[in-house]
């Protein structure tokens, strides 16, 4: 009972000791955690053309457009934080001036016309001023026309399609994914720090400085939105829909956006990296894409090999179908797996070429955008990996005759 008698009397010490004792922890926990807070914010450096650490600021504008977005916003904020600064001082210093507590009686009045007249007419007013520099930088947005280049955005589940469809370039298409080693880095968990994280492109967007470009956004799946907050920017592409915007950049550079539509699991990985050069690069560029194209367009009654087509197929594979059937090919989530399945097993490429070409379901979108040979090496490829060993194969011209 002595013991019983002790413990009840140091009780209170007690719980305050082991109070004082998890706050120490818990201090100690959250200073560690604030130190690495700042490491790892620090760690990073400012991406010219894309985020910066610590950004509270809307990005630094190229374009005329963008200028005039970034002065209405603080053009609009000013107003605002001047109406509530006014309208609360006046209502809190007559709330305290007039308090009844130092003898003011409430004031029984009726309606007075000359206030009525001067809160209709001053909101107006006010709404008209802000009203005017909006309207017109919103006019000015939408004005698509004499552009000088052209450029159709299509958007995918997970990438973007560009073609280039008027103007210097005309007839350059190709796709822009995620860069894999990000994605890689992306898959591990523990992502290296990056100054360009899940910003990083394969075939970035190439626009000559100084030039009216036209972009003409739609889908081949579900909604997307293409943004690019430095050209002040952002169009919805929606499926069966062709909408537009345009953008003139006053300084060359290399500037990034992201998708800004919620569009499925791989939303995060919808980069947009526009590269701005010179007028002389821009020419340049357009030969050398020019030369790379016609390089790459086979002749779809050639009559490839098998281990041409695996190898052609594994890097399509690579670019395209990884992201979702995984390197591996066993799928994950709703994403069926390739390794075993069914359609790729059965001797009728018919039905796999069918696949790529219409979709199947919300989860396989259509691939019509890839070329001839490239369907057929991609689905060579995975009749002849992981286990898939069937030794079958299909030629580019099967996939010709199916698209017709």
């Amino acid at each position: 009972m002595i013991w019983l008698n002790e413990w009840i009397f140091f009780q209170p010490y007690f719980l305050k000791n082991m109070m004082n004792h998890i706050l120490k922890k818990l201090e100690t926990a959250l200073l560690a955690l604030a130190v690495l807070g700042a490491n790892a914010a620090w760690a990073v450096n400012d991406l010219p053309g894309g985020p910066a650490v610590r950004q509270l600021n809307l990005h630094p504008p190229v374009t005329k457009i963008a200028e005039e977005q970034v002065w209405l916003h603080w053009f609009m904020l000013i107003i605002c934080t001047v109406i509530f600064v006014a309208v609360f001082g006046v209502m809190f210093y007559s709330i305290w001036k007039h308090r009844k507590s130092v003898g003011h009686k409430s004031a029984n009045f009726h309606e007075s016309v000359k206030v009525e007249i001067a809160w209709t007419v001053v909101p107006f007013i006010i709404v008209i001023l802000m009203a005017l520099p909006a309207t017109k930088a919103v006019v000015a947005s939408k004005d698509t026309s004499n552009a000088e280049l052209t450029i159709k955005v299509t958007g995918y589940q997970w990438k973007w399609g560009y073609d280039y469809i008027k103007g210097e370039g005309e007839g350059i298409g190709f796709i822009s994914t995620l860069d894999n080693t990000q994605r890689e880095m992306s898959n591990s968990g523990k992502p290296e720090p990056t100054d360009d994280y899940l910003l990083k492109v394969d075939n970035p967007l190439v626009v000559p400085v100084g030039k009216k470009i036209r972009i003409i956004t739609t889908s081949n799946d579900v909604i997307h939105s293409f943004a690019v907050n430095s050209f002040g920017i952002k169009q919805d592409a929606i499926p069966g829909f062709v909408r537009d915007t345009w953008f003139r950049a006053e300084q060359t550079g290399d500037f990034r956006g992201q998708c800004q539509e919620l569009c499925g699991k791989e939303h995060a990985y919808m980069p947009i990296h526009v590269k701005v050069v010179s007028a002389e690069d821009y020419t340049a560029w357009v030969a050398a894409e020019t030369k790379k194209m016609a390089a790459k367009q086979d002749d779809p009654n050639k009559v490839w090999t098998l281990a041409e087509l695996t190898k052609k197929g594994e890097k399509v594979y690579a670019a395209n179908c990884a992201a979702c059937h995984q390197p591996n090919g066993k799928g994950a989530g709703p994403i069926k797996a390739l390794d075993g399945a069914a359609v790729v097993l059965d001797a009728d490429a018919g039905k796999q070429i069918n696949v790529l070409l219409n979709g199947q379901n919300v989860a396989m979108p259509a691939w019509k955008q890839l070329s001839d040979t490239e369907i057929a090496a991609v689905i060579s490829f995975t009749k002849n990996s992981w286990s898939n060993q069937t030794g079958q194969l299909v030629q580019p011209a099967d996939v010709r005759a199916a698209r017709q």
